[in-house]
């Protein structure tokens, strides 16, 4: 990997990242048609620099992240079902990681549901902010469990996730990112300690990968305050069907570029 795929990935995070299309899906697609080496590194990488993203969204809701403990708790007790069901399943997850055809059909599946979001839910906007009980952050957080899977989309399935919970979309919208931050933190501290205690790797990270995980965290901060900002706007006023159509015309895509031969590798 250079600085220029570096850069590359580190949008392409944080554009996915928060937006309903799936960050895991576009990685595997931008590094295999970069020709990136699937390497250990690369496979650290594009887990290690959501940690721009979530920093993006410790900037922007700082003020909520000092509210009261109770936040902390609604956030522990919604990441519960990913995390214990993501120890158990781990290497089933790896395993999906590899098959190009799991991540053609959620994009398309996911695409179809996004499709309908916004009738299932017409009478999200008329809804008036709500706090998140217990009870609804652990509902929220069986969603997200779903996003295991590559593809699935962790923003997407949270949102939907907040919507049947009877929160409008910007409430929903808000919670998913604000349940990004634990969740893609242990992601990340446990991909970068996977790295670091292979014995194929040297020992961890060395000066260049240092620097390229730098560049892509920082790049992926940036753009991600953008999306952020964008996605909060844009569902407001139009809703999720684009997101919908999109997914399903990636699938498609995905899938005819697999079967020409490109060799999709995460």
């Amino acid at each position: 990997m250079d600085t220029f795929e570096s850069i590359v990935l580190g949008i392409v995070e944080g554009l996915t990242e928060f937006l309903p299309i799936s960050s895991t899906g576009h990685l595997m697609v931008t590094s295999s048609l970069l020709g990136i080496t699937p390497d250990a590194f690369l496979k650290a990488f594009e887990v290690a620099i959501q940690f721009g993203a979530i920093l993006a969204v410790v900037v922007l809701y700082w003020k909520r992240f000092f509210k009261s403990l109770n936040f902390y708790y609604k956030l522990f007790v919604a990441f519960l079902p990913a995390g214990i069901l993501g120890f158990i399943f781990i290497h089933k997850i790896d395993e999906m990681l590899g098959n190009v055809m799991v991540v053609v059909w959620t994009f398309f599946i996911g695409g179809v549901i996004l499709l309908f979001v916004d009738r299932w839910f017409r009478n999200a906007e008329k809804q008036p902010d709500k706090e998140v009980k217990y009870n609804n952050a652990f509902i929220i957080g069986l969603f997200q469990a779903l996003s295991m899977i590559p593809g699935v989309s962790r923003s997407a399935a949270t949102i939907v996730g907040g919507l049947t919970q009877k929160l409008n979309r910007k409430s929903a919208v808000e919670f998913s990112f604000f349940l990004a931050v634990p969740t893609m933190f242990v992601a990340t501290a446990f991909k970068l300690y996977q790295f670091y205690k292979d014995p194929t790797n040297g020992g961890g990270f060395h000066g260049q990968e240092i620097g390229l995980l730098l560049i892509g965290n920082v790049v992926a901060f940036i753009v991600a305050m953008v999306a952020i900002k964008f996605l909060i706007t844009y569902l407001q006023k139009h809703g999720f069907r684009v997101f919908g159509v999109y997914r399903i015309l990636a699938a498609i895509a995905i899938y005819w570029l697999h079967r020409s031969g490109v060799q999709f590798v995460l």
